[in-house]
């Protein structure tokens, strides 16, 4: 499968762009709490966000804590991620939901 670059339409230049593939989400509380499914191979970027503050973690079997990664509620984040890993959630003061997107 050949890749192309994305194409600004009237200027021609390069632009970032990325194709949406599985989202998971997880539900925040006062506990630490993972996507279910590792990601998957051929991915290396997911795109994050969250309804209420929190604090993500990366691993294969990660903990969220306070301590890790701040992440802003309403804030869409990409990150670099690596197969076979997960990512963790945990509330900072509220429970919500983390939408966890894998991009092509």
């Amino acid at each position: 499968k050949m890749t192309r670059l994305a194409k600004e339409l009237n200027t021609n230049e390069t632009i970032q762009a990325a194709a949406p593939g599985t989202t998971q989400t997880i539900t925040t509380s006062g506990s630490s709490a993972a996507i279910s499914n590792a990601f998957g191979n051929n991915k290396r970027i997911a795109r994050i966000v969250a309804t209420e503050d929190c604090h993500i973690a990366f691993a294969a079997s990660p903990t969220a804590t306070t301590s890790n990664t701040f992440l802003p509620a309403k804030q869409v984040e990409y990150f670099k991620i690596t197969a076979g890993e997960k990512v963790a959630a945990i509330q900072s003061s509220t429970a919500g939901t983390v939408y966890v997107t894998e991009m092509e």
